[in-house]
């Protein structure tokens, strides 16, 4: 398994401190705001916080975008899903390599007996360079990408 329950409480709890900070100003007024400022305090300082209520929001938020990134990593449709399938040890799935020149790394694969996926024709790929990928049955299973540097 990829995730482990160590790794997973980590990324929830990472998650649920980013949720709480985002729901903390939700709701809050200010005692100016209120016209009830108690003296001695700065006005802007806050009335009736609702903390319990906004650990409860924070909480339930976090669970559903946790549960929303589990079931795209380990839904039924996942690459990765697929992957761990075929690869029950699990491994590489993709690594990429930065060439200084695309075309003549192809070039040398191919003549070493790699399949270039597609028609061997450079895409832009994610980075707005181009690149190419390889058969992963030529590299032990693992999709190997290769991007002009």
């Amino acid at each position: 398994m990829a995730y482990t329950i160590s790794t997973a409480f980590a990324i929830y709890f990472v998650l649920w401190w980013v949720v709480l900070f985002l729901t903390l100003p939700f709701g809050v007024r200010s005692q100016h705001e209120d016209g009830a400022g108690v003296p001695g305090t700065d006005p802007g300082a806050p009335i009736a916080t609702q903390m319990g209520r906004k650990l409860i929001w924070t909480t339930v938020i976090s669970a559903a975008i946790f549960a929303v990134a589990w079931l795209a990593y380990f839904g039924e449709t996942s690459p990765i899903a697929k992957f761990l399938e075929r690869n029950i040890d699990g491994g590489i799935h993709h690594i990429c390599y930065d060439v200084p020149d695309i075309i003549a790394a192809r070039d040398t694969l191919i003549k070493e007996g790699a399949r270039v996926l597609g028609d061997g024709v450079p895409k832009i790929g994610a980075h707005g360079k181009p690149v190419l990928f390889l058969h992963p049955k030529d590299f032990s299973g693992a999709l190997v990408e290769i991007e002009q540097a």
